[in-house]
């Protein structure tokens, strides 16, 4: 005996096409709140935080990130535009804390572009093609904007609004990082019960790019005793 379905091809496959078109009205919508969300990270947090080499303090960012996910999921969808700002500047400076912590100078503006780099590292989830992507080939990706926007803070005393280096690097980072974003927005969506998943996603997202950042910082200090084609070639190794 047979059975006809009337749903064909209800497959984790075509689960996964539907599940990707649902994400890209949500991904439009808070593109430019992700480039806001990636530029006030850049002015507020790393261009403030001084070189002195320290201990990193990972528990005291996760601690402010998780209260500012609860305080903007309380109110739903349209506090976003002020959360997503305060909680990427968190993770920012995290990243940052790690980054001094491995033995970067932060005066060094290339250093600066490489904490912001880590945003662009993807993230834990199945539906961030990032995370899929090489970490060799994400950090070539962006190598040229990074280089140009780490010679243009060098020369300037302060970031310029509309300044084609750093809104580029911004771009691309914000490109990636807004996958993380959109699901985040969508965890928060409800008032009330987007507070306690405010801070629950705000937790996972910083612990995720805390661990990037460990990873990313560790590599670029392997690189400098070893030299990066000797780095690349034991990456790549099986």
């Amino acid at each position: 005996m047979t059975f006809a379905f009337s749903e064909r091809g209800a497959t984790p496959e075509r689960e996964e096409r539907e599940d990707e078109q649902d994400e890209k009205p949500r991904r439009t919508a808070i593109a430019r709140p992700t480039r806001d969300a990636l530029d006030y990270a850049l002015r507020a947090a790393l261009l403030t935080m001084n070189s002195r080499a320290d201990e990193a303090h990972p528990r005291w960012h996760k601690f402010a990130s998780a209260i500012s996910g609860a305080t903007g999921g309380a109110f739903g969808l349209p506090a976003l535009v002020v959360e997503l700002p305060v909680s990427t500047a968190i993770i920012c400076r995290s990243i940052a804390d790690i980054a001094r912590a491995n033995g970067e100078a932060l005066d060094d503006m290339s250093v600066r572009m490489a904490c912001l780099e880590v945003f662009a590292l993807g993230g834990p989830a199945r539906t961030d093609d990032a995370a899929e992507s090489g970490y060799f080939a994400v950090r070539a990706a962006l190598a040229q904007a990074v280089s140009e926007a780490g010679q243009y803070l060098a020369t300037h005393a302060s970031v310029q609004d509309g300044a084609p280096a750093v809104v580029r690097l911004v771009s691309l980072i914000a490109a990636r990082f807004q996958i993380q974003v959109s699901q985040k927005t969508a965890a928060q969506a409800v008032p009330i019960i987007g507070a306690a998943a405010g801070a629950v996603i705000n937790l996972m997202f910083i612990d995720h790019f805390q661990d990037m950042s460990r990873g990313h910082f560790t590599v670029r200090r392997l690189e400098r005793i070893y030299g990066a084609e000797s780095v690349r070639t034991a990456y790549d190794r099986p």
